[in-house]
């Protein structure tokens, strides 16, 4: 049974870690403390501070010893991230604490793969967790009290996390022997009508996986494809891109599409919904859009339309990354329209707009035998374009 690595700083928290590893061993589950103090520790853990910091990538003098702590654990966390990928046995992981220990151990918990078990402790759980949880299956159980002390609150929470951790430890999910590929989705409320019809013409053979495209969406996209559990992916909604460059609020990083690149699997991509910066309420709208074409989604979502000159950008953005894919590509251009809005009638019907950006990727592409380059005479929601999306992967994927 592989063991339950235990997280924290021992200088500080030494008895309400060594509490878990108790309560972990006595659930059923091996178990091993490792310590990421910054500071010196006596501790007698199974992975010393020392041995995690000789994991960054300048030695373990780059980590420990530093008088600055915010120094000191920016590093730790980029040793520990890379000391945890360095271990084939990794049962479950567990981490305590505040503010450094969730921020060091979380960092180093997003660079394992979906599935590995990962859990966290935190006085933080109960506030914005996306910095901690990201793209990834981390769960955040909210301490209550401060993991400073054992007694009768900590003991509970930690007890109950740590047999948490043990159960997932012990008892790994089933495989399913599926002959289906694992294929990913993109999706946005304004290009659901697409999607449906693409995930209802190939859902026979393939398994599919919808990411709603909210910046976290196109992430957790892109961290499946990474850790092999996504082979293939119809990303036709890339509207995160267009919050990326013009400050939305449901933003890409800089690293979309970057998973594509790195794996070289078969990929089908669009423009689906790059009509569109995302905002919250009317009223969060920063200034400087307020005589822009404005389109009040609901309470909370304000949609704005990208003029011809930021579709423009966009597209260039994109074809620069899809140049560097070297995997089986096919990108889609959709002539009539790229959302639901975006039709004769709608509040973001833009032709000029549209031009622009199909313009912009046109003159950016790099011919290349691995991927074309696909103009569909039709709207993105349209059947014609279900059906051209559908035909280009089963292109790109028969054989494979």
């Amino acid at each position: 049974m592989k063991p339950v690595y235990v997280i924290g700083t021992c200088d500080t928290k030494e008895a309400e870690l060594a509490y878990a590893v108790e309560r972990v061993r006595a659930a059923g589950a091996p178990a091993l403390l490792v310590d990421i103090s910054t500071t010196p520790s006596t501790a007698k853990a199974d992975v010393t501070p020392e041995m995690v910091a000789k994991h960054h990538p300048q030695g373990a003098d780059a980590v420990l010893g530093h008088a600055d702590r915010g120094r000191a654990v920016t590093a730790m966390a980029e040793a520990l991230g890379r000391f945890l990928l360095s271990r084939d046995d990794i049962g479950a992981v567990l981490g305590l604490g505040g503010g450094g220990n969730t921020s060091m151990v979380t960092e180093a918990m997003r660079r394992l793969p979906i599935g590995v078990p990962k859990l966290m402790v935190s006085t933080m759980a109960s506030g914005n967790v996306a910095p901690y949880v990201g793209p990834t299956d981390i769960m955040l159980m909210h301490a209550v009290a401060d993991v400073a002390g054992l007694n009768a609150i900590t003991r509970t929470v930690i007890g109950n996390a740590a047999h948490a951790a043990a159960g997932m430890a012990r008892t790994s999910v089933p495989a399913v022997q599926e002959a289906k590929r694992a294929v990913g989705l993109t999706m946005f409320g304004v290009t659901t009508a697409c999607i449906t019809q693409i995930r209802h013409l190939i859902e026979d053979d393939c398994e599919c996986f919808v990411f709603h495209a909210t910046g976290t969406g196109g992430q957790c996209l892109e961290k499946l494809i990474d850790s092999g559990l996504v082979t293939a992916a119809l990303d036709i909604t890339t509207t995160e891109v267009a919050d990326h460059l013009f400050g939305g609020v449901l933003a890409c990083t800089d690293d979309r599409f970057g998973s594509v690149i790195r794996t070289r699997i078969p990929w089908v991509g669009s423009v689906g919904a790059c009509d569109m910066v995302n905002f919250g309420g009317r009223e969060t709208v920063p200034a400087q859009f307020a005589n822009r074409n404005l389109y009040v989604h609901n309470a909370q979502v304000t949609l704005m339309r990208t003029t011809a000159e930021e579709n423009a950008a966009i597209g260039r953005w994109i074809v620069e990354r899809i140049n560097r894919m070297e995997g089986p590509v096919r990108f889609l251009l959709p002539l009539h329209g790229v959302s639901a809005i975006d039709v004769p009638g709608k509040p973001f019907h833009d032709p000029a707009a549209d031009a622009a950006l199909f313009a912009a990727i046109r003159d950016g592409w790099t011919p290349a035998p691995n991927r074309a380059l696909v103009e569909i005479d039709a709207h993105i929601n349209d059947p014609a374009f279900a059906e051209a999306a559908v035909h280009a992967f089963r292109d790109i994927t028969r054989g494979q």
